[in-house]
């Protein structure tokens, strides 16, 4: 377990309006970063790096709903938006309060879709290849869910998990899928990649987690 941990985990850059490209040059370098206030943004990946966006981005989702969506970017720009302010909470300790998120609501796009019986639980998944995460529909349908595009009124870097990611503002971070691929609407609740080493499926932010010592977020 701590030999994943080690091998999954890049430490972060500054974030701030204006600095991507500081962001990008010091999170390959391994530094870790001020945000405004002195708080802390640290970089995590499962894999050996942060990995590059697919040439024509689509937001897939699929599974049991009668309109199979397929969306770039621009389409989910063209969406009703939301803008929330809100923590970014990591299971293992550290929190980055007041962070700028804007997207479209997860509960939207279902809609769009169309949720068909018997689903219960949504399966996502991230274009790095090996991320997945879960939640149930009632919890996809949180006012404060998003299928974000910017942070910090800007578009998503890569290292934060551009160019779009999930943000559930209730939970713990690794509940935030980075690199948001697809969206499977599913009849039962699939354990996500941390979550099979022992962390929490309900992963609300102040609860009992489960979690078991290795870094996420």
């Amino acid at each position: 377990m701590l030999g994943l941990g080690a091998a999954g985990v890049a430490v972060g850059a500054p974030v701030a309006n204006g600095l991507g490209s500081a962001l990008s040059a010091l999170a390959q370098g391994g530094a870790a970063g001020l945000v405004p206030g002195g708080d802390y943004f640290r970089l995590y990946t499962v894999t050996s790096g942060f990995p590059p966006a697919p040439e024509h981005y689509r937001l897939v989702v699929d599974g049991l709903v009668e309109h199979r969506l397929e969306l770039s970017v621009a389409d989910l720009r063209a969406l009703p938006s939301v803008r929330l302010v809100r923590p970014f909470q990591c299971v293992t300790g550290w929190r980055v309060p007041g962070v700028h998120w804007t997207g479209a609501r997860l509960g939207h796009l279902l809609d769009l879709a169309g949720v068909r019986s018997p689903a219960v639980a949504l399966h996502l998944r991230s274009f790095d290849g090996v991320y997945t995460e879960s939640l149930t529909l009632a919890q996809a349908r949180l006012a404060d869910v998003l299928v974000a595009y910017d942070m910090l009124d800007a578009p998503l870097t890569r290292e934060h998990g551009g160019p779009v990611r999930l943000y559930v503002a209730p939970m713990y971070g690794y509940k935030s899928v980075k690199w948001l691929s697809r969206i499977s609407v599913v009849d039962r609740v699939e354990p996500g990649y941390w979550e099979n080493f022992g962390y929490a499926v309900d992963a609300w932010v102040g609860r009992s987690n489960g979690r078991t010592g290795a870094p996420i977020g």
